[in-house]
């Protein structure tokens, strides 16, 4: 329970850190980027959707709204063509800005845990969950590295296969740990102001 109290702090900063393009959900046909598009095309109101792109691609998103709009008039499959039309727009113009490639719209429910527990946060104002869920995985993370030292702490000195064993899982645990501080670190608001730590490992 210690632990659990002392990693807590860290750890939800960690879990912004998580939140890369790799793993960011808006390429979903369930994301925020595609529901704020469908509610762009069904109000008509662009703005919903320029939150989501830089200032400097406001044209070539205001270009496609007006085509789609045009286009979803006359129902149907053309509606459904006009729609995915703009959510493909929207959402490789999106990614580009945050320096991601386009690979295509996700199905629904694509969704990893994490993010979908970081939505689930913003939405009901409660962050225990996402808390919990964080610091779960790290802490299972840090027990699985190090019960693989201690196993490993006490070879043979003549034995060099298990001395090697030994630092292999002892680097592995270091740089676990490392990393996580690491990620924390960079989510801080003074990181740029810190000097970056040496790597000893």
């Amino acid at each position: 329970m210690k632990l659990r109290s002392t990693l807590i702090g860290g750890l939800l900063l960690i879990a912004a850190a998580w939140t890369t393009p790799a793993l960011a959900h808006c390429d979903t046909l369930d994301g925020p980027v595609v529901s704020a598009a469908r509610q762009a095309l069904d109000t008509g109101n662009l703005d919903l959707v320029l939150v989501w792109v830089q200032k400097d691609d406001e044209a070539e998103l205001r270009n496609a709204f007006q085509k789609a709009r045009n286009v979803r008039r006359a129902g149907g499959e053309a509606k459904d063509l006009a729609d995915t039309y703009f959510f493909e727009t929207l959402v490789r113009v999106h990614r580009a800005g945050e320096g991601a490639p386009y690979t295509g719209l996700k199905p629904a429910g694509q969704i990893e845990p994490p993010v979908a527990a970081a939505d689930k946060a913003i939405e009901t104002g409660k962050l225990q969950p996402l808390a919990r869920l964080v610091t779960g995985r790290v802490e299972r993370g840090l027990h699985h590295h190090f019960d693989a030292v201690k196993a490993k702490k006490g070879y043979n000195p003549a034995d060099v296969e298990a001395g090697r064993a030994y630092t292999h899982a002892y680097v592995e645990f270091v740089h676990y740990a490392e990393r996580l501080y690491d990620a924390a670190e960079t989510a801080t608001p003074d990181h740029a102001q810190r000097p970056a730590a040496a790597h000893a490992h």
